[in-house]
């Protein structure tokens, strides 16, 4: 059985529609910043072409045989984003977001297999402007999540329960950014039935 992710760790994949406090350990991620609108922006739709390339260029190597070290079969992790604004705004004017777009990528990858990775997709797809992407691990630590079901346009009714949640427990917001796991394609999916983990990450208030 391929290993998946989101079924070996649910506590981060998979948490209820209740807020509900995460300690996210440090991940290795694929990974393209750019700002504006996902929607209707080409530099967003540009950079899914380029993490799932990668993605699969890792995953699929073993079909030539020629495996990274201490590969292992497993399923390719979801799509994620980092979002926030420059300066303070209204979370519905989308055109005025910042992103980071990534998808977790196995233990075993490192900067020497994204490389690698790089030189591969490049000879198949010499179109794509790899230099935007990086690698990078990320440990985010202490976070408030839920999931959040529906439209992405009702993520603030989300927003609004994880942050009477941080209120109610002693908390703060941490960081302007929140971060967001798509468990639906939004292609195949009603919006009435999209699945988004809702991420924010946190800490202690001072009690002084």
């Amino acid at each position: 059985m391929a290993f998946d992710y989101k079924k070996e760790y649910k506590d981060l994949y998979m948490p209820k529609c209740a807020p509900v406090q995460a300690d996210v350990p440090a991940m290795g991620y694929f990974c393209v910043r750019g700002k504006g609108n996902p929607n209707t922006c080409e530099d967003y739709k540009a950079a899914l072409e380029i993490l799932y390339g990668l993605s699969f260029t890792v995953k699929m190597s073993k079909m030539s045989g020629d495996t990274p070290a201490g590969y292992f079969e497993y399923v390719v992790p979801p799509l994620e984003g980092f979002w926030w604004m420059e300066e303070d705004g209204d979370p519905a004017d989308k055109d005025k977001y910042c992103w980071l777009s990534m998808i977790r990528q196995p233990e075993f990858v490192d900067g020497n297999v994204f490389a690698w990775a790089k030189e591969r997709l490049f000879a198949k797809k010499p179109q794509l402007d790899l230099s935007k992407a990086e690698f990078r691990v990320i440990r985010e630590g202490l976070c408030v999540q839920a999931m959040h079901l529906g439209s992405y346009d009702d993520e603030p009714a989300t927003f609004a329960r994880i942050d009477a949640y941080i209120r109610e427990n002693g908390l703060e917001r941490a960081g302007r950014y929140h971060h967001e796991i798509y468990l639906g394609d939004p292609r195949k999916t009603a919006p009435e039935k999209l699945r988004t983990v809702l991420r924010v990450p946190v800490r202690r208030k001072e009690i002084l």
